[in-house]
């Protein structure tokens, strides 16, 4: 374990540095997903809705503060980037190419970015079962949740509108 005074192997001072704008992220999804109750907080469906909320809600914070008060004032903003019409992806993509730009200039460590480019990475690369609404004429869901067509989606177009579902039963 690494004292104050010490130097770390990577010339930092041995502070640990905990990802607490992730974590607040995180924990803030993770509310407003058991909230809305939409499925099993052990499902992969629910870690799809949670990573993708709290990536949006870590990435929309521009000012580096997450704020317990400002949780209320800020729906509205989740709601607008992740409806259905955004691009959602592409935002993402952009403002991790830019928190990283930023903390490559800084020099230090960034482990609030370490762990939202692993969230994103997680739902870029992880596939779900899920109904396939284009086969189902009208989109309308099918009686029963084994009938129907499945396909293959990526995590985060799963969890992108389960979050943004959850916003809305908040």
């Amino acid at each position: 374990m690494l004292h104050r005074s010490e130097e770390g192997p990577d010339g930092s001072d041995g502070e640990l540095t905990v990802p607490m704008a992730w974590l607040y992220a995180e924990y803030i999804a993770d509310e407003l997903l058991r909230t809305g109750d939409l499925m099993p907080p052990t499902s992969f469906e629910f870690r799809a809705g949670r990573d993708a909320l709290a990536l949006t809600i870590f990435l929309s914070d521009t000012e580096g503060e997450l704020s317990g008060i400002r949780v209320v004032t800020q729906l509205e903003t989740w709601l607008s980037l992740t409806a259905y019409d955004q691009p959602w992806q592409e935002w993402v993509r952009e403002r991790l190419a830019e928190l990283a730009a930023g903390a490559a200039e800084s020099g230090g460590p960034a482990p609030d970015l370490d762990l939202a480019e692993d969230a994103w990475r997680w739902l870029q690369e992880t596939e779900l079962l899920a109904p396939d609404l284009n086969a189902v004429p009208g989109g309308a869901p099918v009686i029963g949740e084994d009938e129907g067509p499945k396909v293959w989606t990526p995590a985060w177009q799963l969890g992108l509108p389960l979050g943004h579902l959850a916003i809305h039963l908040f």
